[in-house]
């Protein structure tokens, strides 16, 4: 069954034991943001699964976060999360591997419900997406940057561009960077941060809540804040993990207290505590150039990832008047 369907009423199957796991259960997955617990956190109640079995075992998934009417349906992933794609084991392939990863992306693909759209950002470890392609995606190169043999301190530290380690030397002598101060805390900063640029923040306390609970149980993240004697929270960190990497999730600064080192003091500490979990650091994203700059600055390598995405010529048509009507409105 083709994703996109033009504009014809979506229709949703019913989910079986298989397609949609157990609260809290623990899939095979490239990356955190592919588990169900994950998944639970970020969508509650709006997200679903398409799998591959071959002998009774689950040899591929592609989970999904479901939005829109269902007319309008699309299928996407969370704004918490970096990446998300399917995940295919490899080890279970009889043949050639590339061929039988091709067998069941395709399979995957021609399962997915009908919708006038899906975008995803598939994860560093699933380059292939040859089988989308072929089906009618669009595929774009985008970039995270990654920092990899976690374990030597002096290695990283050699490895930090002069200003971030001047930085890190200010900030050391005005704040300590401490955990669990909570989530209204952390929220409070990154609201500001965004406020400062004119936009709204990413996720509601709640949602940061939820999120930060769901990590807590399964022990795979931690807050982390830049604090004065003031008790003045300057900048804050939030870091997730699994066995592949871990992440630099969100982070905010202080907006009258950015100038004290404090941003490039958490990456450092954040890159430290990730250590115990795994022996590299994603930092994420971003390809916005300040911030790719600022990435780029620890030592990280580029790493690329794909963003897949199909649409229906009506809902790609909406997008582009869209479009043209801002420019229009910015142009009065």
């Amino acid at each position: 069954m083709p994703v996109v369907h033009g504009t014809d009423p979506v229709r949703t199957r019913a989910l079986s034991p298989t397609a949609r796991p157990a609260p809290g259960e623990t899939r095979c997955a490239d990356s955190i943001f592919q588990q169900p617990w994950w998944l639970d956190a970020v969508a509650p109640g709006h997200w679903a699964e398409v799998t591959s079995e071959r002998n009774g075992r689950t040899v591929a998934r592609l989970p999904y976060v479901i939005r829109g009417r269902p007319q309008l349906r699309m299928l996407t992933q969370s704004t918490m999360t970096q990446t998300l794609g399917p995940w295919v084991d490899r080890s279970s392939a009889e043949g050639s591997p590339l061929a039988h990863e091709h067998e069941l992306l395709a399979e995957l693909e021609s399962k997915l419900p009908p919708a006038i759209a899906f975008s995803q950002q598939f994860s560093p470890a699933m380059l292939n997406a040859l089988p989308f392609r072929w089906a009618g995606y669009r595929l774009e190169m985008r970039y995270t940057y990654r920092l990899h043999g976690l374990r030597s301190t002096d290695t990283l530290w050699s490895g930090l561009r002069g200003n971030i380690r001047r930085e890190i030397r200010k900030a050391r002598k005005r704040v300590e960077v401490v955990e669990d101060l909570g989530v209204d805390r952390f929220h409070d900063v990154l609201s500001k941060t965004y406020a400062r640029q004119g936009l709204p923040a990413p996720r509601s306390l709640a949602e940061l809540d939820r999120l930060q609970e769901a990590c807590a149980r399964h022990r795979a993240g931690t807050m982390l804040f830049a604090r004065d004697d003031a008790d003045r929270v300057h900048g804050v960190a939030w870091i997730v993990w699994d066995r592949q990497a871990a992440y630099y999730l969100l982070a905010g600064a202080e907006p009258d207290l950015r100038n004290s080192g404090a941003s490039s003091l958490l990456v450092w500490e954040a890159i430290m505590r990730s250590r115990e979990h795994t022996d590299v650091f994603d930092f994420h994203g971003s390809m916005l150039q300040p911030i790719e700059r600022f990435f780029r600055a620890f030592g990280a390598r580029q790493t690329p990832y794909l963003s897949v995405t199909r649409m229906s010529p009506a809902f790609r048509a909406a997008l582009t008047a869209r479009s043209a009507l801002r420019q229009l409105a910015a142009r009065r």
